[in-house]
């Protein structure tokens, strides 16, 4: 399939559109995006990274930032409840889906300038106003219905810098290069191979919980609120374009925050390229199973939940060695 995704330098393909959009690549109804990459013959093949069976969660607790979560959003809430006389129990759960662990979806973040999301979508295709009829079209619900399965691999650029003796301040805007990760990939002896799945350790979850609560307030408090991530560069969206299927990683937003271009890659990944981006996921046990072993490739299994015309999703997600 490598051979019939066009070159990055081919992008716009949409030349009406938006930079770097792929738009119409995969038919302009898709909502699938770059997880069209992820077919039947290239799961099975990554079936073949389970070896012992090991399964490893990277799934942060949905109630993990408490009642202090980033970006304003809010807290998870869990209510517990008897039904008598029986000796029974149900539970009402009401959560913000981007307060813990979560994939962002085609319908969070679309080009700021041209006010569009993937593949053209509106707001007004989304929120059904000025007169359009309201719509799931690019909700997270289509995502759930084959799930995000595939190779995965463990960049641990934690693990790398802090062998390098380089510095890393996870809540100031700093840049994680393609080169970067590249270096990693080497190091660590770890093949990429077409649409793997990337998950990136940038060291965020081992920061933040050093902080304390206090620690914790001022630095949601920022505005802006900064982070290191990956960096906006042609670079690194070639890398990810010529690659990945999906990206993740164990902080707030994947990119350095704020962007220091005019565009976000946000805009790029999600509304260019239906590119899932997930953020906040849990990769310390992951990252040590890794290094323990010496592999940091394994077969992942997530299954974003099933709500038509959803934003983002838990991810629900599995490493299985």
């Amino acid at each position: 399939m490598a051979d019939k995704i066009p070159k990055f330098s081919d992008l716009p393909l949409d030349k009406n559109g938006p930079h770097h959009n792929a738009w119409g690549l995969y038919g302009k109804d898709d909502e699938l995006g770059t997880l069209n990459r992820l077919s039947d013959d290239i799961v099975k093949a990554a079936a073949s990274e389970v070896q012992t069976g090991t399964r490893i969660n990277i799934d942060w607790p949905l109630d993990a930032q408490g009642d202090l979560p980033f970006f304003g959003r809010q807290q998870f809430h869990k209510e517990v409840y008897q039904k008598p006389p029986r000796i029974v129990n149900d539970d009402v759960w009401t959560f913000n889906t981007q307060s813990s662990s979560q994939w962002d979806g085609l319908r969070h973040f679309g080009y700021q300038k041209e006010e569009k999301f993937y593949n053209g979508v509106t707001l007004d295709n989304i929120h059904g106003t000025n007169g359009v009829e309201k719509s799931n079209v690019n909700g997270i619900g289509a995502w759930a219905q084959q799930g995000i399965c595939g190779r995965g691999i463990l960049l641990d650029y934690h693990e790398w810098r802090t062998a390098q003796g380089r510095e890393h301040h996870a809540f100031k805007t700093g840049n994680i290069t393609a080169d970067d990760l590249k270096a990693v990939a080497k190091d660590q002896g770890t093949e990429i191979k077409f649409g793997d799945i990337l998950i990136i350790r940038s060291g965020y979850m081992d920061a933040y919980n050093k902080l304390s609560r206090e620690e914790v307030e001022k630095e949601r408090m920022k505005q802006p609120l900064t982070f290191t991530g990956i960096e906006q560069s042609d670079e690194i969206m070639e890398f990810l374009w010529t690659n990945f299927s999906a990206a993740g990683a164990d902080h707030p937003s994947l990119e350095a925050w704020p962007t220091q271009k005019d565009y976000a890659l946000h805009e790029v990944l999600l509304a260019g390229w239906g590119f899932p981006i997930g953020e906040l996921f849990d990769l310390e046990a992951l990252g040590a199973h890794c290094k323990k072993i010496g592999r940091w490739s394994f077969f992942l299994v997530s299954k974003p939940t099933n709500v038509p015309g959803g934003v983002a999703s838990p991810p629900n997600a599995v490493a299985i060695f």
